[in-house]
């Protein structure tokens, strides 16, 4: 098979699951090809060697680079000259800190999908041997990459809206109303084994709400309630979520997170009230943000407009008016990592680009492990580590 040529100003990726059957992988192989900074070499795409092999060639991959397993594809790919710089893990999620391990401990970047770990002495145990070695560790809490929300937090960190009193987040879909699980649906059968998935509703959505309101407020969470519930008959984990939410500095919030909301597809929606006025986003109509001055008529800022701020406008890729959804602002996170990842190979200056690092992976897993202790004591106050 011809070699592919290598272009330097692409970052060399590998992949570990994400092979055929999977939404998440294809996902971020569309995401890393917008802005044409990374190329796909290799892969471990799959725990059947045979179906990890299927998938890699589907991809265009050198079958001599299609690995059956994650620990062989981190080893070979470090013995290259030409090997991979970072990895994408798109594994159901009690594989992460393993495959994450094996290649930071080979010095190879992560690029992880959420929640980082089921268990926060695993995600502390990562963050420590990123730190050592010196790696790069994001976590794809892709919604922090939308245009409009980084307006907002930009907004925020300016004081607009004043002193920030009330946090209002909500996540619900409707997908797992039905014991899909049952009828041996992929996606469904590993998100509701508790085993595989760490967290039902609160590990899958409510991490995403969770990292939403972490980051436009910059708010410090300091003690919360929560009641977590599983509705489906048989139903092994939690599929809603309703917490109370204390910050430091007396703000409030509400977190809710569902995937039994029948007629609720992906409302992933956020409110944030300060002493000045309050805004309000909604991932289903991303490109508009609703901004309300304390005594002034509601304004809708547009995405691409003339009122978006600088950091909203550096993860908008098209013209306003032209729609920019899911895929862009995955895109855009992606691209946000190819800047600190062709830093680091050339030691320049990465600038303004940002993006969630293992520090806010092991924060959520943290925050997961404080809703379930929470929900299992009856709903009490309990301090956030």
């Amino acid at each position: 098979m011809e070699q592919p040529e290598i272009f330097p100003g692409r970052i060399r990726l590998g992949m570990v699951g994400g092979g055929e059957g999977a939404f998440i992988g294809a996902v971020h192989r569309h995401a890393a090809r917008l802005d044409d900074r990374y190329q796909l070499l290799a892969g471990a795409l799959s725990s059947s060697p045979e179906a990890s092999q299927r998938s890699g060639l589907a991809l265009g991959l050198d079958p001599s680079r299609i690995y059956g397993d994650y620990r062989q594809m981190a080893q070979a790919e470090a013995a290259r000259e030409d090997g991979i710089e970072a990895v994408v893990i798109v594994t159901p999620n009690h594989m992460h800190a393993p495959v994450a391990r094996a290649f930071l401990e080979a010095g190879i970047n992560v690029i992880c999908d959420k929640p980082v770990t089921t268990t926060s002495e695993d995600a502390r145990m990562l963050q420590t041997l990123a730190e050592e070695r010196g790696l790069l560790f994001a976590v794809t809490h892709n919604y922090s990459a939308y245009p409009l929300v980084r307006h907002a937090q930009q907004m925020v960190r300016e004081g607009t809206l004043g002193a920030i009193r009330v946090v209002q987040v909500q996540y619900a879909q409707d997908w797992l109303a039905a014991p899909l699980e049952q009828d041996g649906h992929k996606q469904a059968t590993w998100r509701t084994d508790p085993a595989k998935s760490g967290g039902g509703a609160i590990g899958d959505i409510g991490s995403h709400a969770w990292q939403l309101a972490d980051f436009i407020t910059g708010l410090k969470l300091e003690s919360l309630s929560a009641q977590l519930s599983s509705f489906v008959p048989g139903r092994a984990i939690d599929d809603d979520v309703q917490v109370l939410l204390r910050y430091e500095g007396g703000a409030r919030g509400m977190l809710w997170a569902s995937q039994v909301a029948v007629g609720c597809t992906n409302e992933l929606r956020i409110r944030v009230v300060g002493s000045e006025g309050g805004i309000e986003w909604a991932q289903e109509q991303p490109n508009e943000l609703r901004w309300t001055p304390l005594g002034e008529p509601t304004r809708i800022i547009t995405r691409g407009s003339a009122a978006m701020n600088a950091a909203g406008a550096r993860t908008s890729r098209v013209p306003a008016g032209h729609p920019e959804g899911y895929i862009d602002a995955f895109g855009a996170l992606y691209s946000e990592i190819a800047c600190h990842l062709l830093a680091r190979r050339s030691g320049g200056d990465p600038g303004a680009a940002q993006f969630p690092t293992i520090a806010d992976g092991v924060r959520g897993v943290l925050f997961i492990e404080t809703v379930q202790a929470s929900s299992l004591a009856g709903g009490v106050w309990t301090k956030v580590s």
